[in-house]
Formats: structure tokens, C-alpha cells, sequence
């Protein structure tokens, strides 16, 4: 034989080592051209020629055979380059043996045994039977679907030994990102495998006819013994006496076997029970996998298993299979009960309610669990409701130390909004509230804090369950559980009044609890046992209830922004608007409280324009009533204004009114005020020249009777002239109504009491004075018909003008814009009685004329600056009443006495100078 090539040469073999049948790669240099270049392969002396694969000059794998020798070397002999040569050997491991009598606890692995005589009528070797890679390139695993496959090549199959067969579904799948240059080094490949495959089958006839031939040879040595012996003339056939043989060894061996075989069948039925255990051990382990997860609160893990176990054996036959699936329902229906358990459990968050929900719907709960939820919900916030009611009716909640709230450092929903709501209402009439405010509120305001709590937390997650189970979000959130959504929503559609009724309920009860402890008197008298209950509870002003006003608005505006139904609301509106007339009237009423107490208040200090601080006091407790006033008569969305209602109107004007009047009753009161320390006599005829009779007003003073008359006046000037008109734009400013009839009814009964009290002390006054002129003309039997030649004034006329002097002195010190006032109608009242006096003289002589005539003329002279219209007639009437002077030394002896009596009297009729103020006419 020619060669044309190099000798081949094995240079490297993997694995080293191996039990017979081992799949081995050898590599090496000129180890053939082709299949059918390859004519011998040993392994250890072994032929493994049958089982070799060509791949390449470098490269054949093959299966080592069950070689004699343990280790041996690798010889390749090919026809171009003959026998070659090998500088690596391969190490036989033998595997231990056992005998068919021993007994042994390892299972021949039947998998991986490979039969040389499978597929002989094949063209293929045995290791092309399922090639793992057939194109020979690198597999990129796609990541698209294999739904999507399926549902774009329907019918079809990856599998290339399917006969179903794609090869677009199988290059998508394993070769999705190879380059367009290995798909072409793929077709090639799958070229030469082909090319391999023909030429494989007519190596393998080649192969193997030297085999053939032995046999062929075996089997004529044998007929020629036969015929050479004889014995099938003599003995009969030979097959038969060979069956005979067989059949007795077959006896024997099953004698022998007996016990052998019977180990092995119940080997085998335990084999299969072990396969069947190891198959199904899903099923068998899942009672005491779900016991361990509702441990764990693994409950969708539970959920999963028993719903992959319902498909697998929830129809099955097999007994065994019947009994443990029935224990795994014995577990659902116990964690159906749990769960249910758990779902009705309060109080519970809105996630653990969905999520105990889509357990029991998942695991086919009966009944409606959703339902059974929002119903056992309804029924305990109408018992937390009840219960805080209950809890402060009974005592147990006394101030900040109820055991409620103890521990909890949360901000409800009073605190969150006081400080706001404080300054909106723009302060108090009361003190600012210390840091320790909440120690002294009312119970009624706590209670409604915390039943505003109680239904800010609780209804909005309720209402969120109930549009959770109307849109079947309980479920699906994805639509994914499309038959329990449209379920569910059938279901909702069917108790949608159901529901309204429940909230409807909780509505009513918030509003009949608030009722019960603020508005009594609204609740029917069958109500009041389950409701009021809090008659000796403190009675609460109006700063507490516009508190309560600003709560349950923040309630009702919660509930409003979770887009609950109005007419579902409307009886919180209704409520909230018996509560805003309940706190202006409640307001009202206090205010005048407050009025009533400002008379303990007056100090009797006058600035300089003769006012205390009665009115600013006064008008200080009405602006902070309206203040006060400002948040609950502020009209909210979907309230109405409470000024609107005729009732409403009437009460809260007349309640103003009332406090109008209360007020000038208190100043009518304080101008009677007696006190007995004070010496209220006033001597008239006193030393002007003290600089002690009449000092300043100031802190400490105690006035006299008619100094308070005149502080008193004083102060009801300025109520008419500035507080009535401020009070008025700050009614119209906070759109109270009846501002005209309040400012009207006020200064008409400001200016009656202004009437009787200047009455009052022009009859202290003036009647004195007045009193005093009679007997002073008269004083030492004076006679107008025989008097001597007139030397100047008498001292009764100086005497009423110092008593003049003394009131203007008294009204100055109070305030001096009283004094034009007073002191003409003092003088008037002088003028009256002198016109009078001088009428009641039958007859003057010449001199007495005179004498009339020069005090007439010094008394109007001298108090001219307060002269109105009445003294000007009286003192008129009264000179026309005298005889006329004809002489002219009469006149010019008057005019000198007028001038002297002027002139005498400069300093005392200085306060007598006109001045810009002029006399006020009432």
C-alpha cells in the first residue's frame, strides 16, 4: 500500500480516563482525509472503529469498547497514511462487578447504556443519532416567548427530530444574534455532515465484512460436525436434544433463581414506588409544605401550590393520590377559615384587607369575603362611636389623662387645626391659651375631636374598600381574574343600596352623638338616653364652639374630598349649620355677660377729652365678639348664610340691640352709684383761690355724684358721636345684618339717658343757684321803693356768679366740651329766676330802678359767652320790666358802676370768655 501522506499521530485524547463506553475526543496530526480514509481505531487493543465519528484531520471522537487491557495507547490507521503512532494512552477504569447471586444496593444506570446493535440498518454511527449542535456554531439563546413562537408557527416545533419540524422557529430559538457569516459557515457544516452520513454507511458494510465472513465460517464448521458425527441419524435432531438441554438448565436456573428474582421484583416494586414518590413528591410533601407556610404567612406560596395541585389531581382515580389530595383540602378549607378570621378582624389596615380578600377569592372561598368585610367594618365604627361617647358620658376620659390617650403622641384632628383656626378667628375675648390648653378644654370639645378622629380614620378607608370592590380592583388590578372582576361588580351593583344605607347610618350617628352633646333640644326625646346624656357637663362659650364649627368642617370636608354623594352629606351640613346659629346666638348671649361685668371695670379716669375707658372697653368686647363671629358665619362650600334666615336675623339683632342696651343700663347704672366715703355736699361759697378744690381726675379718684353724672355724659357723647358709628361699619364689615335698626335703637336710648342725666345735674345745679337769688336781694330788709343811691353790685350777685364759677370749674375739670352745655342752661335758669323775681316787684323808686338795672347788666354782661335764646328774652323781659333812666347822670353812673363791678371781678370772669366752642342745643 502507497502513501502519499504522513502516518497519523495521536497527541492528545479527552478524558484520560474511563469506564468502558466512555464518549472520548481524540486529537492528533494526519488522522485521515475523510470517512472513508479511516479504516482502524484501537483503544487499549480494543476496535472502536464502529463507534468512530470523523470530524477533521485533527479531531474523531468515538466510545472506548470494553478493551482487555487496563491502559494502552490510541492507534489510528488510515489509508492514506497506514498505521500511525500515539504519544498519550487511556487509562480503562473497570467498574466493580457484581454477581448475579450478590446482592447490592446500586441501580445500574439503564439511561446511559448504550446497545451496539440498535440502528444497524442506519447509514449513521450511533454518535449522530442526536447531534446536541448540528450546525456547529455558537448558540445564542433568544429571549422571545415561547407562547409567541407557538402562536407564530402553530403546529410547529424547535425540535429538529420532530416531525414537525422548523427551521425558522429553530434559528429564531438558538440563533437569533449570530451574524450572517457563521449562519454560512453553519450551512456548510451541515453540508459536510450530510457527505458524511453516505459515506458512512458503505464504511460501515466495509467495516464489517470480515465479521460477516467469521460468522459465515462459524456456521458451516458447525454442519459439517454435525454430518461428520452422525448423531442427528442416530440421536435425533441436535436443535431438539439442544432445546431439551436448554429447557432443563431453564428449570434449574429458575430453582436456583427463585429467591434472586423474587428480591428483584420487590426491588423493582420498590424501585417504582421510589420513582413514583420522587415523581409525585410535589403532591406528598404539599400537606406539610402548606402547614409550614401558613406558619410563615407564605400565603401566596400556599396559594400557588394548591392551585397547581387542584389541575393536577383535583379529578384523579388513583387512591392514593384521592386520600393525601384530600388532606391538602382539609388544610384550604382550615386556612379559608383563618384568613376569613383574620379579614373580619378589627382594626385592620386597607392592604391587609385586599390582600386577605384576593387570598379567599384565589382559594374559592364561599360566600362574598369582600361583603362580609365592609359589613363587619360598618358595625364597628358605629361601635367606636358609640364607645367614645360612651367613655366620656362615664367619667373615664377626665381631661388629658384618659387612658385613650395616653401613649399616643399622634396629633389629632383638633390639635392639627387649632393653631390655624385660631388665627383665623383673629384671636379672643379670653386669655390666649397657655402651652397646657388641652388640660383645660371640655370634655363636649374633646369628645368631638375625638369622634372627628375616629371617622376621618376609619370612613375614608372604608369608602376606599367599597370602590375597590366596586370596580373589582379587590381582585385584578390587571384584569387578569377577569370572571371574579365582573363577579364582584355584579355583586356590588346588587348591594349599592345596601352600602348607601350603611353610610347613611354612620353619617346619621356622627351627627346624632355631636347633636346629643352640643344641641340636646334637636334630638327626639327617645334619642336623648343613647345620645345626650351630658346635662352636668360645663356649658360652652363661644370661642369652644366655633372649635368644635372648625372640626367638624375639617371632617366633613375629608369626607367630601373622598367624593362621597352630597345627599349622603347633607345631614353634616345640616348639622353644621345648627351649629353655627348655636354659636352666634351662645356668642351673643356671653357678649352680653361680658357688657354687664364692664361697669366693675370703670375706673373713673377721663383722658383729656372727658372719656374713660368704659367705651373703648366696650367697643374693644364688641369688635372681638365679631372676630370671633368671623369663622362661624364664613360660608363654606355647599353651607348657606345663616344671616340669610329670617329667624336667624331677627334673634341675633335683637340680641345686639339687647347688648347695646345693656350697656347704657350699665352707665345709667354707675351715674347712681352712691358711695358713702364720699362727702356728695358741695359748698357753694368757697375760696376759689384754693389750688385744692378742684384737682386733676386721676388714678384713685372717687368722684362725687355730679361729677359721675358728668363723666357719664361725657361718655355718652362720645357712644353717639364715634363708638355707635364704629361698631356699625365693623356689623356691615362682617355682613351682620339689622346694623340700621341696632345703630338706630342705640342712639336713641343713649340719647335718653344722655337727657335724664344732664337733667339730672342741671337740677343739682341750677336749682341752688337759682334758689339763692331771692333771698339775696332781700338780705337785710331790702326794699326796691326806698333804697339809697346805688354804689355798686351786691355781694348775692357776686355770690351766684362764684357758684357759676364753681360749675363751670367742675365741668371744665371733666371734660370741656360739656361746658357750653351746661352752663347755658345754667344760665338760663339764673336769667329765668331773675326776670321772675324782677316781675314780682310792684313798683322801684328811681334809685331801686337804678340799683335793678346796673345787676341785671353786670350778670348778663358777665356770663354773656353762654347766653342762648331764652336767657337773652328773660333778661330782655326783665329790663323792660324797670323803669327807664331819663337822666343822663343815671346812665353815666351805671356805665361807671358796670365798669368798676367788671374791673373787680377780672379774674374770676375770665373762664366767662367766649371761646370756639360753641353751646350745644339738645
Amino acid at each position: 500500500m502507497s502513501r502519499s501522506r504522513q502516518p497519523p499521530l495521536v497527541t492528545g485524547i479527552s478524558p484520560k480516563e474511563g469506564a468502558a463506553w466512555t464518549k472520548v475526543t481524540i486529537r492528533g496530526e494526519n488522522l485521515g482525509t475523510g470517512t472513508t480514509d479511516l479504516i482502524g481505531l484501537s483503544i487499549c487493543g480494543h476496535n472502536c472503529l464502529l463507534t468512530a465519528e470523523w470530524m477533521s484531520a485533527s479531531k474523531i471522537v468515538c466510545r472506548v469498547g470494553p478493551a482487555k487491557d487496563d491502559k494502552g495507547e490510541i492507534i489510528v490507521t488510515t489509508k492514506s497514511g497506514g498505521l500511525g503512532t500515539s504519544t498519550v494512552s487511556f487509562k480503562l477504569i473497570r467498574p466493580e462487578r457484581i454477581g448475579i447471586l450478590d446482592q447490592s444496593a446500586v441501580w445500574v444506570d439503564e439511561m446511559n447504556y448504550y446497545d451496539m446493535r440498535t440502528d444497524r440498518n442506519k447509514g449513521i454511527s450511533p454518535l449522530s443519532l442526536r447531534p446536541s449542535n448540528p450546525l456547529g456554531i455558537e448558540i445564542d439563546k433568544g429571549k422571545i416567548p415561547q407562547k409567541d413562537m407557538e402562536l407564530t408557527f402553530p403546529g410547529m416545533s424547535g425540535d429538529f427530530t420532530s416531525d414537525n419540524f422548523s427551521a425558522t422557529w429553530y434559528l429564531i430559538e438558538n440563533h437569533a444574534g449570530s451574524s450572517f457569516e457563521q449562519l454560512k459557515f453553519a450551512s456548510s457544516n451541515l453540508k459536510k455532515q450530510s457527505t458524511k452520513k453516505n459515506e458512512g454507511s458503505l464504511a460501515y458494510v466495509k467495516g464489517g465484512l470480515s465479521t460477516f465472513f467469521e460468522a459465515q465460517d462459524a456456521l458451516a464448521a458447525i454442519h459439517q460436525r454435525l454430518e461428520s458425527d452422525g448423531t442427528e441419524r442416530v440421536e435425533g435432531s441436535m436443535t431438539q436434544r439442544l432445546e431439551n438441554i436448554l429447557n432443563r438448565a431453564s428449570d434449574t436456573a429458575d430453582t436456583l433463581f427463585q429467591e434472586v428474582l423474587g428480591r428483584k421484583d420487590k426491588a423493582d416494586s420498590t424501585r417504582n414506588a421510589l420513582n413514583v414518590l420522587q415523581r409525585f413528591k410535589f403532591l406528598f410533601n404539599l400537606p406539610l409544605n402548606i402547614e409550614r407556610n401558613i406558619q410563615k404567612g407564605d400565603y401566596d406560596v400556599v396559594i400557588n401550590d394548591y392551585e397547581k395541585a387542584k389541575s393536577l389531581f383535583g379529578n384523579t382515580e388513583v387512591p392514593v393520590f384521592k386520600k393525601v389530595y384530600a388532606e391538602v383540602e382539609t388544610r384550604i378549607t382550615a386556612l379559608r377559615s383563618l384568613l376569613l378570621e383574620k379579614l373580619l378582624q378589627t382594626p385592620s389596615t386597607l392592604h391587609d384587607q385586599k390582600r386577605y380578600i384576593r387570598y379567599l377569592s384565589d382559594l374559592h372561598a364561599p360566600g362574598d369575603p369582600a361583603w362580609q368585610c365592609i359589613y363587619a367594618q360598618h358595625k364597628w365604627i358605629l361601635q367606636l362611636m358609640q364607645s367614645c361617647r360612651d367613655e366620656f358620658i362615664s367619667g373615664q376620659r377626665e381631661g388629658i389623662g384618659a387612658s385613650g390617650l395616653e401613649g399616643d403622641t399622634r396629633p389629632s384632628a383638633l390639635s392639627r387645626l387649632s393653631h390655624t383656626a385660631s388665627l383665623k378667628r383673629g384671636g379672643s375675648l379670653r386669655t390666649p391659651r397657655p402651652s397646657t390648653w388641652r388640660f383645660e378644654t371640655p370634655q363636649q370639645v374633646q369628645f368631638v375631636e375625638k369622634l372627628s378622629d375616629v371617622v376621618i380614620g376609619q370612613l375614608p378607608n372604608f369608602w376606599k374598600l367599597w370602590i375597590s370592590y366596586v370596580n373589582g380592583s379587590l381582585f385584578s388590578e390587571t384584569g387578569e381574574k377577569s370572571g371574579q372582576v365582573e363577579k364582584s361588580k355584579k355583586n356590588a351593583r346588587q348591594r349599592q343600596n345596601d352600602f348607601k344605607k350603611m353610610i347613611e347610618e354612620m353619617t346619621h350617628r356622627l351627627v346624632k352623638l355631636v347633636r346629643g352633646a352640643l344641641l340636646p333640644s334637636t334630638l327626639p326625646q327617645g334619642e336623648l338616653n343613647l345620645y345626650g346624656g351630658w346635662e352636668n357637663k360645663t356649658e360652652l362659650t363661644g370661642n369652644w364652639l366655633t372649635q368644635i364649627i372648625h372640626t367638624v368642617r375639617a371632617c366633613h370636608e375629608a369626607l367630601s374630598a373622598l367624593e362621597i354623594p352630597n345627599d349622603l352629606l347633607q345631614v353634616i351640613q345640616d348639622l353644621l349649620l345648627d351649629l353655627r346659629v348655636h354659636c352666634l346666638m351662645v356668642t351673643l348671649l356671653h357678649t352680653t355677660e361680658d357688657v354687664k361685668r364692664l361697669a366693675e371695670k370703670e375706673d373713673w379716669v377721663v383722658d383729656n377729652e372727658g372719656i374713660t375707658s368704659l367705651p373703648a372697653q366696650f367697643e374693644q368686647c364688641m369688635i372681638q365678639m365679631l372676630q370671633s363671629l368671623k369663622e362661624p358665619l364664613e360660608i363654606k362650600a355647599g353651607e348657606i348664610n345663616v344671616l340669610q334666615l329670617d329667624q336667624v336675623q331677627d334673634q341675633a339683632t335683637e340680641l345686639s340691640v339687647g347688648i347695646m342696651k345693656v350697656f347704657i343700663n350699665c352707665l345709667a347704672q354707675l351715674s347712681t352709684k352712691t358711695d358713702g366715703d364720699i362727702d356728695t355736699s358741695l359748698n357753694m361759697s368757697v375760696d376759689l383761690s384754693s389750688p385744692d378744690r378742684f384737682p386733676g381726675v386721676q388714678e384713685g379718684f372717687s368722684p362725687t355724684s355730679e361729677q359721675r353724672l358728668l363723666i357719664i355724659l361725657s361718655n355718652c357723647q362720645y357712644l353717639e358721636r364715634r363708638t355707635f358709628l364704629n361698631l356699625a361699619d365693623h356689623f356691615e364689615k362682617h355682613n351682620l345684618t339689622g346694623t340700621e335698626k341696632i345703630t338706630r335703637v342705640s342712639v336713641d336710648a343713649v340719647r335718653e339717658l344722655d337727657r335724664q342725666l344732664f337733667d339730672a345735674y342741671i337740677e343739682q345745679r341750677a336749682d341752688p343757684i337759682a334758689g339763692s337769688l331771692e333771698p339775696g336781694i332781700y338780705a337785710g330788709y331790702f326794699d326796691w321803693r326806698d333804697c339809697q343811691t346805688p354804689t355798686g353790685v351786691r355781694n348775692y350777685l357776686k355770690e351766684a356768679l362764684v357758684n357759676i364759677i364753681t360749675v363751670h370749674a367742675e365741668v371744665f375739670t371733666v371734660s370741656k366740651d360739656l361746658v357750653p352745655r351746661v352752663l347755658s342752661r345754667i344760665v338760663e335758669a339764673v336769667a329765668d329766676e331773675m326776670c321772675r323775681l324782677m316781675q314780682c316787684v310792684s313798683s322801684f323808686s328811681k334809685n331801686g330802678a337804678l340799683q335793678a338795672r346796673l345787676e341785671l347788666c353786670a350778670l348778663r354782661d358777665a356770663i354773656a359767652a353762654f347766653l342762648n335764646a331764652e336767657s337773652n328774652a328773660s333778661f330782655k323781659l326783665a329790663l323792660e320790666g324797670l323803669p327807664q333812666l331819663h337822666s343822663g347822670a343815671d346812665k353815666k353812673l351805671l356805665e361807671e358802676l358796670l365798669n368798676q363791678f367788671k374791673s373787680s371781678m377780672q379774674l374770676q370772669l375770665t373762664c366767662f370768655q367766649p371761646s370756639c366752642i360753641q353751646p350745644v342745643k339738645r
